[in-house]
């Protein structure tokens, strides 16, 4: 019988913000960057203090934090290293997610007790690279989004059982290979290696005729479109059991650079899928489970590479997301039959929302009475995070979400 009671739900975090709403939703640990060595620039990331308190926190809820070192760094970066990785021991992170075999040396070197987790960047795709990083003191292997499910369970059998895998379930996918790429570096100077990716494989190309100036021409990769490098997002929610029965150890949300309301939902889903499993071998999901995932801001989705070849994992009409829902308010608890709350984003009184709290099937329900924080009644909450209430049948918990679905 698969087991799923240390298969890890692993959430990305940005900023604080995030990191709350991965420990409230469910994650069993974050992966999260500090100011420095982080392949994400562009999310706030955590100064040293932010990072002690975030694992003081996760720490007192039975829950872990994994810090990236996951650059390339230069010659230049090399001698700040020491001070930065002696910092994050300080901190007391859990373990440091590293993709360069020098700086897998230096946190040996300085950081002797640290457990080292290597990323999916170091393009690990067979036993023998997982077998050699372990022996050189990697405790997990991230593993090259290339791979398919028969080839992580051969890796499984081939490497020792306290060597833990790691593979991405959710997210965007780049098209470099494990993640290395130069297309942002060639056309706009940012390092997509050092956490400064432009995304140019979103845009939409076109030919210009070198006589005709000014005038541009669709590129055709087919009859679909032109957004020739555009992949789709990878979404595995409903194949956990096969991930599972391959030996993962650890199931990776990406999007360190999404917001708190993504990392809510999809943090949620996953840890739900998980528990559900457990509890229920060999039935399917929920169809609302499933369908949680598909309430966030997306591309269309696919399976990747897991299982084989990605037949229809480009995604050619648009470089753009869907967007079916918005975030209109945040509770902030409940008492004598009243929720109270902070907007997010405008409604109006009668509009039927969603309510997600963590671990339950979302609330649908009719707010057909809102009163602001005077008790007055109104008819819209159109301020920017005002407060107001309703009246309400049931508890909801601190932070759980109000959504409401787009027309």
């Amino acid at each position: 019988m698969t087991d799923y009671n240390n298969l890890e739900v692993l959430a990305p975090a940005g900023d604080f913000e995030r990191f709350t709403a991965a420990m409230d939703y469910g994650a069993d640990a974050v992966y999260l960057g500090a100011k420095k060595f982080g392949m994400r620039a562009s999310p706030d990331n955590f100064d040293f203090d932010e990072l002690k308190k975030a694992v003081c926190t996760a720490h007192a809820m039975g829950k872990k934090v994994y810090l990236t070192c996951n650059t390339l760094p230069r010659n230049n970066e090399i001698s700040g290293f020491r001070e930065f990785i002696e910092s994050a021991s300080d901190c007391n992170v859990d373990a440091v997610i590293v993709a360069d075999i020098g700086v897998l040396s230096l946190v040996k070197k300085y950081a002797p007790d640290m457990e080292i987790h290597m990323s999916t960047q170091t393009g690990i795709v067979n036993y023998v690279t997982a077998n050699e990083l372990y022996n050189m003191g990697a405790k997990r292997v991230v593993l090259a989004r290339e791979l398919s499910i028969d080839e992580i369970a051969e890796i499984r059998s081939r490497c020792p059982k306290d060597m833990e895998i790691e593979v991405f379930v959710h997210g965007a996918m780049c098209v470099s290979f494990s993640g290395r790429c130069l297309l942002s570096s060639y056309l706009v100077n940012r390092d997509a290696n050092r956490g400064e990716c432009a995304q140019p494989c979103r845009w939409g190309y076109h030919l210009m005729e070198e006589k005709r100036d000014g005038e541009f021409y669709p590129v055709f990769e087919d009859e679909r479109g032109t957004y020739i490098l555009n992949a789709k997002d990878l979404c595995m929610i409903d194949h956990i059991e096969k991930l599972a029965q391959a030996g993962v150890t650890s199931l990776k949300i990406e999007g360190r650079a999404k917001s708190a309301y993504y990392v809510s939902v999809v943090t949620n889903a996953y840890r739900m899928a998980v528990d559900w499993l457990g509890n229920n071998p060999g039935k399917p999901l929920p169809q609302w489970i499933h369908d949680e995932v598909f309430k966030v801001s997306h591309r269309k989705y696919c399976t990747g590479f897991f299982f084989g070849h990605p037949k229809d994992c480009q995604y050619y009409e648009t470089g753009g997301y869907i967007r079916n829902y918005d975030v209109v308010a945040v509770i902030e608890g409940c008492a004598g039959g009243v929720a109270y709350a902070t907007q997010r984003n405008r409604f109006f009184s009668g509009d039927t929302v969603e309510i997600l709290s963590p671990g339950r099937e979302p609330v649908r329900m009719e707010l057909n009475e809102l009163f602001n924080e005077n008790g007055d009644k109104i008819e819209t909450v159109n301020h920017a995070m005002m407060k107001f209430h309703f009246p309400c049948n049931m508890d909801f918990p601190c932070n759980s979400i109000i959504r409401k679905e787009l027309d």
